[in-house]
């Protein structure tokens, strides 16, 4: 190995908190509903932060340190946020209501950078034709949007 092994270990935490960060910036739809740009990018997202992580060593007991940390981050994170609730929001965030009782709420559909057209795609496969018949919507954590429809009146 051309550097430490407790090197490679501060460099794969310091990468996971980067990419999880950076991740976590770019919203729950982002994460939920991977494009093929998203795929794109995380794959070049995965090859660019390689080197940082192994200092240019591609010995195998290198690599193998480095997946190993980032896997025991990715568990010990998991724990932590499933056991404290403050941890969990920071993480995966809370989820957002986009649609209560027919109103819409433009600002958070802005805010969490889903279009009117992804929403509507959303609603008319729980066959709602329109915002009017939403009793409520809901972005969930994992980019999924939940709706409930409202019981008609005969």
């Amino acid at each position: 190995m051309s550097v430490p092994w407790w090197e490679f270990v501060i460099r794969a935490a310091i990468v996971y908190f980067f990419v999880l960060w950076v991740l976590r910036l770019t919203g729950k739809r982002q994460i939920g509903q991977l494009a093929p740009f998203d795929l794109v990018l995380l794959l070049i997202l995965a090859n660019t932060v390689q080197n940082s992580m192994n200092a240019g060593d591609n010995s195998l007991i290198g690599g193998l340190i480095s997946a190993a940390t980032i896997v025991s981050l990715n568990y010990c994170v998991g724990l932590i946020a499933f056991k404290s609730k403050t941890v969990e929001a920071i993480i995966e965030g809370r989820p957002q209501i986009l649609i209560h009782n027919g109103v819409l709420f433009e600002d958070v559909l802005k805010r969490e950078k889903l279009s009117r057209h992804e929403l509507m795609a959303a609603l008319r496969g729980v066959a709602c034709d329109n915002i009017e018949d939403v009793h409520v919507a809901v972005l969930e954590n994992n980019g999924r949007i939940s709706v409930t429809s409202r019981k008609r009146v005969p």
